[in-house]
């Protein structure tokens, strides 16, 4: 435990947030604000790859919680207005 009392998220724990970051991506129905919702998770992982600080780290990490709370309240009102017209980048050719 840091010396501010804030422990830091163990390695284990930030690539269980990354992967649920992604996994949570992939239920969007657009494939815009889908390709978008990974990509700004690469991105703010990537950003965040050299944190030392236990107190940046915490707070990184609990950032990533919250954005993944909303990511799957997201999920849910887009399946709910989802077109039924399939976008371009959703057919697979045969």
């Amino acid at each position: 435990m840091a010396a501010s009392g804030v422990a830091a998220p163990t390695k284990t724990e930030v690539l269980q947030l990354y992967r649920s970051l992604l996994r949570v991506a992939r239920h969007f129905c657009n494939y815009n604000i889908r390709e978008y919702t990974k990509r700004r998770t690469i991105d703010v992982f990537r950003d965040n790859k050299n944190l030392t600080d236990p107190s940046k780290l915490s707070a990184a990490f609990s950032d990533g919680k919250a954005q993944r709370k909303v990511a799957k309240r997201q999920t849910m009102v887009y399946s709910l207005y989802a077109p039924n017209v399939k976008s371009i980048m959703d057919i697979k050719p045969s």
